[in-house]
This record gives C-alpha cells, sequence and structure tokens, in this order.
C-alpha cells in the first residue's frame, strides 16, 4: 500500500479519538490561560517580554506529550495493531504515516495557539511589549509551534519504545514539571541540552547559555529524532 492512503487512514483513526481532539484544545486553552496569568504578575529584573507571551507553552507542551503518548498507544489495545499491521505489513511505511498524523495536526494548532498565546500575551502586558519587533514575534510563534510538534513527536517515539502511554506520561511529565524545572535556572552546562530547555530557548529574546534560538530547537529535534527510531526499531523486532 502506498504512503497516501496509511496516512489517510491513520488521520481517520486520529480525529475520531475524543481523547486526541481534547488535546489540542487543551493545548491551545492551556498555553493562553497560563500565558494570561504570568503576563499579570510580569515583573522584576528578569522581566522578558518575549518569554512572559509564551510562558504558557510550558503547561501546553503536556497537551502535546499526551496527544504523542495517547495517538501511538491506542495501538497497543485491543489488538489495534495487529489490525494495522495487517493492512501495511511494511511496518516503517505505517509507523511513517503515523508520525506524520500525530505531527501534522500538531503543527497546525501548534501555530495558532502561537498566535493566541502572542494576542493574548500583548493584550495583558501592554505597553511592556513595545519593544519587541515582528521578527522576534514572528520567531515565538514559529517556535511555538515547532517546540510543540517535536514534543509531541518525541512522546509518540516512547511510546512506541515503551508500548505504553502511561508509561511514556510517567517518565515525560514527572521530568518537565519537577526535573527540568528544578535545574531550570542553570546555564551554561549539559542541562541546556536537555529537549525541553534546549527548545524552549527560541521563545527567549536572547539566551545565556549555549545553544542559540534554532540550535536549542534542533536539539530538541534531536532528541524526538531519536525517541522516534527507537519507537521504530521496537516495532521492527517485537511481536505485534
Amino acid at each position: 500500500m502506498a504512503l497516501a492512503p496509511v496516512l489517510h487512514s491513520e488521520w481517520i483513526k486520529i480525529r475520531t479519538l475524543r481523547s486526541l481532539v481534547g488535546a489540542l484544545l487543551a493545548m491551545v486553552v492551556s498555553t493562553a490561560l497560563f500565558s494570561a496569568l504570568a503576563g499579570l504578575d510580569a515583573e522584576g529584573p528578569d522581566f522578558e517580554p518575549l518569554f512572559s507571551t509564551f510562558f504558557g507553552v510550558s503547561f501546553g507542551q503536556i497537551a502535546a506529550i499526551a496527544f504523542g503518548a495517547t495517538a501511538l498507544s491506542s495501538e497497543f489495545q485491543g489488538g489495534a495493531l495487529r489490525l494495522s499491521l495487517a493492512a501495511v505489513p511494511r511496518r516503517g511505511r505505517w509507523f511513517t504515516a503515523k508520525a506524520v498524523a500525530v505531527g501534522a495536526p500538531v503543527l497546525a494548532v501548534g501555530l495558532a495557539t502561537g498566535c493566541v498565546s502572542l494576542a493574548v500575551g500583548k493584550a495583558v502586558l501592554g505597553s511592556r511589549t513595545n519593544g519587541l519587533t515582528w521578527s522576534e514575534e514572528l520567531r515565538g510563534v514559529l517556535g511555538c509551534g515547532l517546540y510543540l510538534t517535536l514534543m509531541a513527536l518525541l512522546a509518540a517515539g516512547l511510546a512506541a519504545l515503551l508500548r505504553s502511554g502511561v508509561a511514556t506520561l510517567s517518565v515525560l511529565v514527572p521530568f518537565l514539571l519537577i526535573v527540568s524545572f528544578m535545574i531550570g535556572g542553570v546555564s551554561g552546562t549539559a542541562a541546556d541540552l536537555l529537549p525541553d530547555k534546549a527548545g524552549q530557548v527560541i521563545l527567549h529574546q536572547t539566551s545565556d547559555g549555549m545553544l542559540g534560538p534554532w540550535s536549542g530547537l534542533a536539539v530538541t529535534a534531536v532528541w524526538a529524532g531519536a525517541a522516534l527510531l527507537g519507537g521504530a526499531w521496537s516495532l521492527e523486532r517485537r511481536d505485534a
């Protein structure tokens, strides 16, 4: 079977699962809400208008991760994977279609999320965003969409490797909310290479660490790619 019909069938699976549609909606709402809340309390010498505008991405990424993990882990329930592979025996082709079906809607919604977050953040911050340039705002919107997409693909790859959405969320969510948060202020060390810390550099006007906006996003892409390769390897080596 060619890739196009496989991709179409995987897209039908995703759009008919209410939990996945809900995760996409939660990504927009949570990002905008927490960006607004951050804007209400944005003061002090460390205030940075660009990151304050997109602060909610730190919470919206949880919904993106849930989307990626659920989309993959649903295949390991009730024999769904066996049916999928019976229709598409070439596992690599099926997994590629699945990854695209996960990444495409997150990218589209992520870009919309970036636009909403920018509008909300600027409305709440008011004149405090006057120093932002249009190129920084555009970078923030693009960075928001790309970062959320990469985090969803990271979760999807890990879910394929672990064959469990619960296990994937149990690994990623505490890591993002606890471990990464605790070392978030450490710059210029290996902590800069963590997937979330590296990727979110693109949401800052300046960076004190070893990575720039696009190189940081590239590091997150490497993490996501490694997870997808691990998931593909697991799919090829293990029984459905």
